[in-house]
């Protein structure tokens, strides 16, 4: 029983053999291991006698649709969840925690931040990236601070 508990989403949704994903070569620009003005970044080879374009035997290999991986694992993150971005608490309404996960938006602060945690935390949505900042209560207490700062200095300006 334990084992079948543990087995994963992504597990579930697919067989094994529609899940595996086969180790891509790291696709290098032609000659950029020869000179240092070449970057590393894949270009494709243009030249009239060029090997790579000509798929040359003992020359590195070239992006081909052979090496995408099955249509129905695409977009999986390695976790096993679908990526969803969220930007606001509105976005957790239709997330389905089993086989979604959500990934934090970089423009969200920290106040936002923490409050999707606390519902992601609720409803058992796993975070991707889940960088706590600070607690709900220390902005709380924050707040309370900056208020009375606000009524001192209104006070000391009359």
């Amino acid at each position: 029983m334990i084992k079948e508990e543990k087995v994963t989403v992504i597990e579930k949704q697919f067989p094994k053999k529609d899940y595996c994903k086969h180790n891509k070569p790291k696709f290098r620009r032609q000659e950029s291991w020869r000179y240092k003005r070449v970057t590393d970044r894949w270009r494709r080879p243009h030249g009239i006698d060029s090997k790579m374009r000509k798929k040359v035997k003992g020359w590195p290999a070239s992006p081909t649709t052979g090496y995408r991986s099955p249509k129905k694992t695409r977009g999986i993150h390695p976790s096993g969840f679908m990526e969803t971005r969220v930007q606001n608490v509105e976005d957790l309404i239709g997330i389905d925690p089993e086989l979604q996960a959500i990934r934090i938006a970089r423009t969200i602060g920290a106040r936002k931040r923490v409050e999707i945690l606390a519902i992601a935390a609720e409803r058992g949505i796993h975070v991707l990236n889940p960088r706590t900042l600070r607690m709900s209560e220390d902005f709380k207490e924050n707040e309370e601070t900056k208020e009375k700062g606000k009524l001192s200095v209104g006070a000391k300006k009359k």
